[in-house]
């Protein structure tokens, strides 16, 4: 028999992997639509008869475009969770000092 608190758990679980399901669905949703207009950049530039060659080439810039914004927006968020992780550190350092503090006056 499931307690009380694990009925949450399964619940909260559950809401968290429907709304990481949602998230990528919005996001391929996104995706495709840059696809779609990436598309039509370039057939304008180089024109609707594209060959083999041309869409490898459009395939690797835009999978080293990915590479390139994937590796930036790593680097920036270990640099915010670093930041916040030294917030907190000094935060608890405080804390616990004035804790000390607190108890050796009684």
């Amino acid at each position: 028999m499931e307690t009380k608190q694990e009925k949450k758990n399964i619940k909260l679980e559950i809401l968290e992997k429907m709304t990481t399901l949602i998230t990528a669905g919005f996001a391929l949703v996104a995706a495709l639509a840059w696809n779609d207009a990436i598309k039509k950049l370039f057939e304008m530039i180089f024109g609707k008869q594209s060959n083999i060659f041309a869409m490898f080439g459009y395939a690797m810039l835009i999978t080293i475009i990915v590479v390139f914004v994937t590796i930036k927006l790593g680097r920036a968020t270990r640099k915010a969770k670093d930041e916040i992780q030294k917030i907190e550190g000094k935060f608890k350092n405080r804390f616990n000092k004035k804790s000390a503090e607190d108890s050796t006056d009684y």
